[in-house]
């Protein structure tokens, strides 16, 4: 006997797939930043920024203090070695083209000073977090430009010491530094004094602007140096004074030991700030 079913067995109905809804539209790329055109400025900007520069290290001291104890370390640990070693004339190339590195130091005040001007709040961790955050930004492509000008004048400098003072002058020149003071060592000090204000003027026309061009706004690192120099050759008498307020600010900040730059660098730093906003004011609305 066979048996077969009654009724049918159902035939399954499909379940619909769920009504996919469409990806929205990325969003469109902004673009770079419009950088202004630059601004002329005078001699009056120059104390104006410093006092500015005073008074945000005065507002925020925590920070500058931070930020310059690096350079104060690694001043001090770079004289006890050359000390130990009995090389005391390694440190001048050093202390020389110490400003050409300086400007390091001064990413994290501008962000202080950047926020002390529009008023927003000074907390540790959202500082620190936007000095960081530059990793990804154009701040490491300008620091390898910083940092391959000061390794090409401690070559520069080391070469210009043993064509005028030759490979014997080595020797004896921690002993006997009166050498510098005569003959040959006078020439050369007025060589490398000659070069490495070339090497300063230069890396400072990059950065007096570019650098904190490229903290406050997206713009690829071209752009910032070009529009550095063009403020630059905008306000010459102006820049070349701020420059050399600057180099001495420093030199008198290292010479006691370092310890000076616990002040001077973050006043520098935050009045860097000020006199980038003075010579790139932002654009007027349009009405």
């Amino acid at each position: 006997m066979v048996v077969t079913d009654s009724d049918p067995k159902p035939i399954p109905t499909p379940i619909p797939e769920p009504e996919r809804q469409p990806l929205p539209d990325p969003l469109p790329d902004p673009g770079p930043d419009e950088i202004p055109l630059p601004a002329v400025i005078d001699l009056d900007a120059i104390p104006a920024v410093l006092a500015a520069g005073w008074r945000d290290f005065r507002r925020a001291p925590a920070f500058g203090l931070l930020f310059a104890a690096f350079y104060v370390m690694g001043g001090l640990v770079l004289t006890a070695v050359a000390t130990a070693a009995g090389q005391e004339w390694w440190l001048m190339p050093f202390i020389v083209g110490f400003p050409l590195i300086a400007p390091f130091a001064a990413v994290g005040l501008y962000e202080v000073s950047r926020r002390i001007e529009s008023d927003r709040p000074l907390i540790w961790r959202e500082v620190l977090a936007v000095v960081i955050a530059q990793k990804d930004r154009q701040v490491p492509s300008m620091a390898m430009v910083i940092l391959l000008m000061f390794m090409f004048w401690v070559f520069v400098a080391h070469t210009i010491f043993a064509l005028f003072m030759g490979v014997s002058a080595l020797t004896n020149i921690t002993s006997s530094p009166e050498v510098l003071l005569q003959g040959r060592g006078l020439v050369m000090l007025a060589a490398g004094a000659a070069i490495g204000a070339g090497f300063a003027a230069l890396l400072f026309s990059i950065t007096v602007v570019g650098l904190p061009l490229i903290l406050d706004r997206e713009v690829d690192l071209i752009s910032a140096i070009i529009a550095s120099f063009q403020a630059v050759g905008a306000n010459l008498p102006v820049m070349l004074s701020w420059a050399m307020v600057i180099a001495t600010l420093l030199f008198a900040g290292i010479v006691p030991l370092f310890l000076g730059l616990f002040v001077v660098l973050p006043v520098l730093g935050h009045a860097s700030w000020h006199m980038y906003r003075l010579l790139m004011p932002d654009p007027e609305p349009g009405p």
